[in-house]
């Protein structure tokens, strides 16, 4: 029986940003691989049946498989520079909330099955499409779509998908096992504040606010920096910057919007050269639909205006969008009678369980994050809040499981919890 913290500890170096603090754990990279294989190697000493699917979500089987199942995990891979935490720490959970039920006996009185999930690419930092395993397996993303998808390097999905083991035929919907999916649990670090100055160490989510990606891409007339007049330059890089200054204040007219500019491209780089072109990613959130599409116009229309004042051209493409989710309202009922004390966070970070809900039963746990900060090395866990955080997924999997006498039958059954609210993350 593995505690979540020497669990955690077991992978702390792996993926380590060799340039500074942080980590760099990319979707589908060898260093993801080696994660994954390391969550392998733990549910098999554990004695679970392993299996990779062919989104590349790995399934480790507590139990024998089967319908209605109870499925909890989360994700491996990591933003650029991102933390310890987001991620693994709904991984080394599951896996410890198992011994939790073993050790208790609530596997052998369980009335459902129960599976641990790990899901791959959810940040998106590599082929910019956040939450592509469960997209995929939803069909929230077309198959063809996500084949054609590119990372910097130029390399296509399908070809790191085959590199990685996959079949690119076997890509896409997968409503068969979906189906077989009764209940979604995500536990995952807080991305925000809202524990911070609470006595509880634990909170359920209510709802994840709508967002999008947007690719805004400009180009000019590369040349020679030393001898091109500013007066006849068409340099996209000025074009871009001058949106991105506008931006903060374009968002801030919509009270509670955010949008965000943290990926740019400058093509071809040099420093004595006027670059032909610059592309930058905006994220843009929001609890109202409505509000996204308002920022979006305004700060597409403001770029228009640079790319014309500079004679460059601009084009605008979305990458993805998820609109608002509420989790499932009766899940989050059974979760609130284990939990009573554990207050209801909204959450303008997207997850897997978001892109979950439309299709099945989902809800998510968040641990206490005491410095608030995510995506970013100083995210951070308190040893006592992630065992804290065990015992609450634990307690919750045997409701679902029908593993605690009578407490635990409402939760067994196919239509338990099978009202979904909202839309997409």
């Amino acid at each position: 029986m593995s505690d979540v913290v020497s669990l955690l500890a077991q992978i702390e170096d792996t993926g380590r940003d060799s340039r500074g603090p942080g980590y760099q754990r990319p979707g589908f990279s060898s260093t993801e691989r080696e994660l994954r294989e390391w969550f392998l190697a733990e549910a098999s000493r554990r004695g679970m049946d392993t299996e990779v699917d062919g989104n590349g979500i790995t399934w480790a089987w507590a139990t024998t498989p089967g319908d209605n199942a109870v499925v909890t995990g989360s994700h491996l891979d990591s933003v650029p520079g991102g933390g310890a935490f987001d991620g693994p720490l709904g991984v080394a959970s599951a896996l410890a909330a198992f011994d939790e039920l073993e050790a208790s006996g609530a596997l052998e009185r369980a009335q459902r099955p129960l599976a641990l999930a790990v899901f791959p690419e959810e940040e998106g930092s590599r082929f910019g499409v956040a939450c592509l395993g469960s997209r995929l397996i939803t069909g929230a993303i077309d198959a063809d779509r996500a084949l054609g998808l590119k990372d910097l390097g130029g390399d296509t999905f399908a070809d790191v998908a085959r590199d990685y083991g996959l079949d690119p035929n076997r890509i896409g919907a997968d409503h068969q096992r979906l189906s077989a999916i009764g209940s979604f649990i995500e536990l995952h670090v807080e991305q925000g504040i809202g524990l911070i100055n609470t006595d509880e160490a634990v909170a359920i989510g209510s709802s994840i606010i709508g967002h999008g990606r947007w690719h805004f891409a400009f180009s000019g007339q590369g040349n020679h920096a030393g001898t091109t007049p500013m007066s006849h330059r068409a340099d996209p890089v000025v074009a871009a910057s001058r949106v991105i200054g506008d931006i903060p204040v374009l968002a801030a007219a919509h009270d509670q919007a955010v949008a965000t500019v943290g990926r740019t491209l400058i093509h071809p780089g040099g420093t004595n050269v006027i670059a032909s072109a610059m592309s930058f990613w905006l994220d843009i959130r929001h609890a109202d639909d409505a509000v996204v599409t308002q920022v979006l116009e305004a700060i597409s229309a403001r770029a228009e205006e640079h790319a014309a004042d500079t004679g460059v051209e601009v084009s605008i493409s979305q990458e993805s969008y998820s609109p608002t989710t509420h989790f499932t309202a009766e899940l989050n009922e059974r979760l609130r009678s284990v939990l009573p004390s554990a207050p209801m966070l909204p959450s303008g970070a997207g997850h897997d369980a978001g892109i979950l809900a439309p299709h099945v039963p989902s809800a998510m746990l968040y641990v206490r994050n005491p410095t608030g900060v995510s995506h970013a090395p100083e995210e951070a866990c308190e040893d006592d809040d992630a065992r804290a955080g065990v015992k609450a997924l634990a307690a919750v999997l045997e409701r679902e499981l029908g593993a605690g006498g009578s407490t635990g039958s409402e939760g067994s059954g196919p239509a338990a919890g099978s009202g979904v609210n909202g839309g997409v993350r």
